[in-house]
């Protein structure tokens, strides 16, 4: 498994993350939201990610853009889980909602159960 994060991957337009707002509908693991619509863009991949980090919590930019790569990498890495339960096109928009500061492995073992669930929510 390619275990990349390319440009294509990334969600950048503002009429989906609009979308996933409005008629998304969500997964959570505390301190982590993973919100997610079916869509059919036209890029050669099976689904964009965007990751957000409040304000509300985090103060300084610092801190939101530590949290930022965090999800990332652990999106990155474990991508595999979230393709193995897709098998269409999906918009994801992954949240970091806590003002609590966890480790980078408390984050990556919340990013798996997350995706797990998300999994399982797919198949009801």
């Amino acid at each position: 498994m390619d275990n990349s994060y390319p440009k294509k991957e990334k969600l950048k337009s503002k009429k989906i993350i609009e979308l996933l707002f409005t008629e998304g509908k969500s997964v959570g693991k505390y301190p982590l939201r993973l919100v997610y619509v079916p869509y059919d863009f036209e890029e050669d991949v099976p689904l964009k990610m965007g990751v957000s980090v409040s304000k509300k919590y985090f103060k300084k930019a610092v801190d939101r853009n530590y949290y930022k790569r965090v999800l990332r990498e652990c999106y990155r890495l474990n991508k595999a889980e979230l393709l193995n339960h897709i098998n269409q096109k999906y918009c994801f928009m992954f949240f970091y909602q806590s003002a609590d500061k966890l480790s980078y492995q408390e984050i990556e073992n919340k990013t798996k159960q997350l995706f797990e669930k998300f999994g399982k929510s797919l198949q009801q």
